[in-house]
């Protein structure tokens, strides 16, 4: 998994994360909510800013820009976009990508997510990016097509402390539990990529 927000890996990178999750190291900020941000499914047109943001989170693994492409197009119900106004008052324009989440609903189960890559722009890290992100992932499932997802899963590399904060601190606020089992065995990967252990989060409470 990959998460940018405060660590970046193939997490997260905000403080969000699996495959790319770097967000909350600057835990003076972390409490702050961006204002203006804003979430919504991503689109086809959206597959090169995710990339891009994953390129340059600087810890994730990169995935060809057709997999974004892919993730944008045929995943749109489980991804998400999130964005800052750029400071200007042009009308009908959202502003500029700060982070994203690549996740799908397990095949095999439905009411299970697997999150994939988190990442979040240096610039609005520390600023619970990747929890906005999940929640709003997690929430559009409520009333959408097929189960409520109940459960997250995630993969996680043990020295990726930021990642496992973020989704320790995200089943928190959400009243459920998280354990880790057997993941992706380091065996497993024919680069050298370390093992991936299984994070497993249960008894996600519904939005308020």
């Amino acid at each position: 998994m990959d998460t940018t927000d405060t660590a970046t890996t193939n997490h997260s990178t905000d403080d969000s994360s699996t495959d790319s999750l770097a967000d909350d190291t600057a835990s003076s900020r972390a409490a702050e909510p961006l204002p203006g941000l804003t979430v919504r499914p991503p689109t086809t047109q959206d597959g090169a800013a995710m990339w891009r943001l994953a390129r340059d989170s600087g810890s994730l693994d990169l995935n060809s820009s057709y997999a974004y492409l892919l993730l944008a197009d045929h995943f749109a119900a489980t991804c998400r976009l999130a964005f800052l106004p750029d400071g200007t008052d042009r009308t009908g324009t959202e502003g500029e990508p700060v982070g994203f989440v690549s996740a799908y609903r397990l095949p095999a189960d439905p009411a299970t997510l697997f999150v994939w890559q988190v990442a979040v722009d240096p610039r609005a890290r520390g600023r619970r990016v990747a929890g906005r992100l999940l929640d709003a992932v997690v929430d559009a499932t409520v009333d959408g097509d097929g189960p409520a997802v109940t459960r997250l899963h995630t993969t996680v590399t043990t020295d990726n402390a930021p990642s496992r904060r973020v989704f320790a601190r995200w089943a928190a606020e959400r009243g459920a539990t998280l354990r880790e089992t057997t993941g992706y065995e380091a065996a497993h990967f024919p680069d050298g990529h370390e093992a991936e252990p299984l994070l497993v989060i249960e008894g996600i409470r519904p939005p308020r």
